[in-house]
């Protein structure tokens, strides 16, 4: 029964802060974002929120399977999490940084780190549980994808 409630808790804490993103999001997307010329490979703005939201989930599936392995790797779970916990922050930061601040740039800057810090992450999920590891690899696509998407509207816009 502790295994589920950990992973629901990772969960639900994902899920919190991707709700706060998204709350943060609201005004600049309507009424900063609609005036930036965008690349023809912009999603419609209804994908976002499934997508997140499904992400949100997967990563608290997978911080909930790594910390259930606290009792036989308790250095790798903490170091793990340490990563998840600030790729989690800036994760957090860059809806702030674009949306609030109507900053692209800084936000390119910033997600380029949010993927490297995503990637350690999956890097050291997979060492304590391959399944955690491989629930984040949507995520890192579509970070990539969001960073590519983030690129072109600050080049498109400057």
């Amino acid at each position: 029964m502790q295994r589920y409630l950990r992973i629901g808790l990772v969960v639900m804490t994902s899920l919190v802060v991707g709700y706060l993103s998204g709350m943060a999001t609201q005004e600049g997307i309507k009424t900063w974002y609609p005036t930036l010329v965008k690349p023809f490979f912009n999603p419609p703005n209804w994908v976002f929120g499934p997508v997140w939201t499904l992400l949100y989930i997967f990563m608290g599936i997978a911080g909930g399977l790594v910390w259930n392995q606290h009792d036989t790797n308790p250095e790798g779970v903490k170091k793990g999490f340490l990563f998840f916990v600030i790729q989690l922050g800036l994760n957090a930061m860059w809806s702030y940084l674009f949306f609030v601040l109507c900053n692209p740039l800084l936000a390119l800057i910033e997600i380029v780190l949010l993927w490297l810090l995503i990637f350690e992450t999956y890097t050291q999920f997979k060492k304590i549980n391959r399944w955690a590891g491989k629930l984040l690899i949507p995520y890192l696509a579509w970070v990539g994808f969001a960073t590519l998407l983030n690129g072109a509207i600050w080049w498109l816009n400057r």
